[in-house]
């Protein structure tokens, strides 16, 4: 089997024959990493296939061209890298070696794969030939290991053109701090916004290519400042010349050139991987990230009592509940969230007394009770733990959508430019004041909003956020108070209208990020996941749309709590399996994950949250959900065929359970009922059917885990991949189309963003 070739830290491929790279090499960006995938799924298809000593004549020509191909393909290849090494005199020598070593490589599998097809054929048609294994895999191994260094160091010419471009920017602002003049400003102008313009493109392309989410989401925050700042540095020097001796003008434009100078470092130090004096990046820890560790550790001592000290655990809960008097000793925080919040805090110290007590007893003696005993005392303290992180997550985001209502209307903005424009230093004061408070309620929230993010890339947009009134605030002050001293001046009147305007985007850009950290907390998109969980309007069965929609009440809720529950956990023990996955990408994970993210917006129904409002949005969850259990399969069947005989029963027996349990599913949803009690037993069947879909869903994916990491240790778990060698190398019936299938799968592939025209492996 092909398999991936790439991870975070390198690439990687290994099979049954033994053929195996790791290049050492850190693979940062999507380009290259797609770029690298073709190329080893042909080598190790090329490599893999059935050992016959006997092979047909097509059979045999079909190799011949599939090296020959190879070798062409390096060749034009490595010679645009040569290029590319000459016109880059620090890279030359390592560019150059890469380079000789691929030729060399390419050349190398040519010869191997060059059978002379004209030997005397045996009676049944067969030639019969002994292929050099060993020397095909030493030599695809050099040539993906001399691919690879070749591209990476292309890569570096990307990260060269971003601080070159970075620096030109930073030349010119300089210029523009020390113009006296307005003729001179605005040719120097002119150039800033053409370097500007190219320094976005390069970072633009360079963000939508970072694999790392953290990164891009960084490099989005300081794309963002650069963005905004450009204007109002427009507005602040126009100011600054037109008011040379206002102390307040000269602040605002200093203001705004010390920020892009700090977003354009930060650019730096993300496409380099370092920072100023080789310091540490130091990220707050939030409170979610502490939670999610705590309870892996937690729901861990299943398998394992003692891979854990209980000092551990209790640093652990002493981390987050100190994270949690940011919010206690918030002034913005509600008398009711912070009762609720010391209380469940409170809880969470008894619940892991009582959870260490037992867990003691077990090492000690592990009896049928004291585990029972053991696993109700990690469900209570993983219950209580998630409670607590329920009551922080409405704590922030409450407070945070009263201060954008609260805020709609941006009196305070009106009435400065109207203090400003009057020039009442009084008013402009007074106002001062109110827009100061104002600023210190919206940084705390963020930083209230941070802790409940959800995933790293908005936690990242929160600090952003923060950052940005902690430092706009000050600006908007400035601005009034220059208005405010020459309330005439037309510029003065703009400058300020534009950092106004600036305030009133990130006020819109909050809203958005607090409905986006609330589609994260209600499952409604995920760090690893995204799926609709309702059927777009007009897609339901036209038999449920007469009936009327109902929710649950309190007893119904009562009643079906427990099985909520019990969904809940099995949403989160599959979530817990995917992520032992290395390619969350797989098309197993990826449909687990997403089954798991349905069941759990049916335990939220249980609860009377969520998206699912009414019964008949349950209904309409439970026919997408069994819709799904019937994909994922077909997905389990396409993996069984990969599979040698003596490893499919197991997972075949599985699916054969799955098959019938989402076709009941499909038929209960779609069966209309009336009356209370009819529909609380069919949201109850449902729920009930979902479970047991669940439970299958749980025992196939570590099945699955374990069979492709027995594959990728080289037990010869998977079968040949039908795709080349059953198809091609066992019965070819057509070798043209053979032939130019391989070489299109090497990819047509222009590297524009960041191997500077280097075109990889080109086909005919």
């Amino acid at each position: 089997m092909a398999t991936s070739p790439c991870s975070s830290s390198g690439v990687s491929s290994s099979s049954s024959s033994g053929f195996s790279i790791d290049t050492g090499l850190e693979i940062k960006t999507k380009s290259v990493e797609q770029t690298l995938i073709p190329l080893v799924s042909q080598i190790t298809t090329l490599i893999n296939h059935k050992e016959k000593p006997k092979k047909s004549e097509k059979t045999l020509q079909a190799i011949q061209r599939v090296g020959h191909a190879v070798n062409q393909a390096v060749g034009r290849f490595v010679a645009v890298g040569e290029t590319i090494a000459n016109e880059n005199r620090e890279l030359k020598e390592e560019m150059g070696f890469a380079c000789s070593e691929a030729r060399r490589a390419g050349e190398t599998i040519a010869q191997l794969t060059d059978m002379n097809i004209s030997e005397r054929p045996d009676p049944d048609g067969c030639t019969t030939i002994f292929t050099d294994k060993i020397g095909v895999v030493k030599a695809a191994r050099l040539l993906l290991s001399s691919v690879t260094k070749v591209l990476v160091l292309a890569d570096r010419i990307v990260v060269k053109q971003i601080i070159a471009s970075r620096n030109k920017v930073l030349a010119t602002m300089e210029h523009l701090e020390k113009v006296s003049s307005f003729q001179e400003f605005v040719q120097i102008f002119s150039q800033f916004g053409i370097e500007m313009v190219e320094f976005a493109h390069l970072t633009g392309d360079r963000q939508n290519d970072l694999k790392n989410e953290k990164k891009r989401a960084s490099m989005a925050a300081a794309r963002a400042v650069l963005e905004k700042c450009t204007m109002m540095l427009l507005t602040a020097s126009k100011t600054c010349l037109r008011h040379p001796d206002c102390e307040s003008a000269r602040f605002n434009k200093e203001g705004v050139f010390q920020r892009m100078r700090l977003a354009l470092e930060q650019v730096v130090e993300i496409v380099t991987d370092s920072r100023p004096n080789g310091e540490c990046e130091i990220v707050p820890i939030s409170i979610y990230t502490g939670i999610k560790e705590f309870k892996n550790k937690i729901e861990g001592l299943r398998d394992n009592l003692y891979y854990l000290s209980k000092e551990n655990v209790s640093t652990m809960l002493e981390v987050i509940l100190e994270h949690t008097e940011d919010f206690t000793d918030s002034a913005y925080t509600s008398h009711e969230n912070r009762e609720h919040i010391l209380e469940l805090s409170n809880q969470a110290k008894k619940e892991l007394e009582q959870l260490v007590s037992v867990w003691m007893q077990a090492q000690a003696q592990k009896t049928k009770d004291i585990m029972e005993d053991l696993e109700l005392a990690i469900l209570k303290m993983c219950q209580c733990i998630t409670e607590l992180k329920r009551e922080l997550h409405n704590a922030a985001t409450v407070l945070a959508a009263d201060l954008l209502k609260h805020h709609t209307e941006h009196m305070v903005l009106k009435a400065l430019k109207i203090a400003g424009t009057e020039g009442n230093l009084e008013a402009v004061a007074e106002y001062t004041c109110k827009l100061t408070e104002q600023k210190e309620q919206l940084v705390e929230t963020c930083r209230l909003l941070r802790h409940v993010s959800g995933t790293e890339p908005l936690e990242i947009t929160c600090i952003h956020a923060e950052d940005t009134f902690h430092v706009s605030g000050p600006q908007i002050v400035s601005a009034a108070e220059t208005l405010a001293l020459h309330p005439t001046s037309k510029i003065a009147k703009e400058n300020l209208d534009v950092f106004c305007e600036a305030w009133e985007s990130q006020l819109n850009d909050m809203s958005v990020l607090l409905r986006e950290i609330n589609d994260v907390f209600e499952g409604r998109r995920g760090e690893k996941r995204a799926y609709l969980s309702l059927p777009r309007p007009g897609k339901h069965n036209s038999n449920l749309k007469t009936l009327k929609p109902v929710k649950l009440d309190v007893e119904e809720q009562g009643k079906i709590a427990k099985l909520g529950l019990e969904v809940r956990l099995l949403s989160s023990d599959v979530d817990s399996e995917a992520e032992k996955w290395e390619d969350q990408e797989n098309e197993v994970v990826r449909n687990g994950q997403s089954m798991s993210s349905m069941a759990y917006t049916m335990y939220l129904f249980t609860r009377g949250e969520g998206l699912l409002k009414t019964t008949q949005d349950l209904f309409h969850q439970a026919e997408v959900f069994a819709t799904a259990g019937l994909k994922f399969s077909s997905v389990l069947h396409a993996f069984s065929n990969q599979l040698e005989d003596d490893d499919k029963p197991l997972l075949l027996l599985e699916i054969e359970k799955l098959i019938p349990l989402s076709q009941q599913l499909q038929i209960t949803a779609r069966t209309p009922v009336q009356g209370k009690t009819a529909t609380f037993t069919k949201v109850d069947t449902c729920i009930q059917k979902s479970k047991a879909m669940m439970i299958i869903v749980l025992q196939v994916l570590p099945i699955c885990w374990k069979l492709q990491r027995k594959c990728k240790t080289g037990n010869g778990c998977f079968q040949s991949s039908p795709s080349w060698r059953e198809n091609c190398l066992q019965n070819i019936t057509n070798e043209d189309s053979m032939e130019g299938r391989t070489v299109e799968a090497f990819g047509v592939k222009s590297l524009e963003h960041h191997v500077a025209n280097l075109t990889f492996l080109e086909s005919k």
